[in-house]
């Protein structure tokens, strides 16, 4: 198994779902790496804790947080189970960015962007890593966010480890496409 199947067979247990391993996660999110550890090789992926330690370091997405000890480990932001993640209100920049495919653009321009099965929408400060996040889902689109506007508006922004934009909605009224010139460009 090579580091990304490792690295998405390890988000989905942090994620989503944990009992596939046989662990339990913490009302914030974390387990012990070497609980992480023993549960993957029992579910067949056989791994280390130098494994681990690796996969954090030269994951490009900044997925995985370990705790200041080592000791421990979570995933920043996307999970569907149950925690808290313990993220304080903080000031948004004026405009974020969420990349989508274009199928989805009539829908969310309607009924506005929704957390799901997550915990929260999921922003970006700048377009390009909109435009990789919408291309994973199709032809992308850049959705502008108008932050500031929202906040105002009584709406709460966070952000998590990596740098991940966070907010519970985003209304329609708060949207709009990024100019195509613009869209091109990125």
């Amino acid at each position: 198994m090579n580091d990304t199947q490792i690295s998405k067979f390890m988000s989905l247990l942090l994620r989503h779902a944990p009992e596939k391993a046989g662990l339990r996660l913490d009302p914030q999110g974390w387990i012990a790496v070497d609980d992480l550890v023993a549960g993957m090789n029992r579910a067949g992926r056989a791994l280390s804790r130098a494994d681990v330690e690796r996969i954090v370091a030269a994951n490009d997405k900044q997925r995985f947080a370990l705790s200041p000890d080592g000791a421990r480990i979570r995933v920043s932001q996307g999970h569907s189970v149950e925690v808290n993640l313990a993220y304080r209100p903080v000031e948004p920049p004026e405009v974020l960015f969420h990349g989508t495919a274009t199928r989805f653009v009539e829908s969310i321009m309607a009924s506005g962007l929704e957390r799901r099965s997550r915990h929260h929408v999921h922003l970006s400060a700048d377009r390009a890593t909109a435009v990789a996040v919408g291309s994973r889902h199709g032809k992308s689109v850049v959705l502008e966010v108008a932050a500031t506007r929202m906040k105002a508006d009584g709406h709460q922004f966070f952000q998590s480890a990596n740098g991940v934009w966070l907010t519970e909605r985003v209304p329609p009224e708060y949207l709009s496409p990024a100019a195509e010139r613009e869209q091109s460009s990125v």
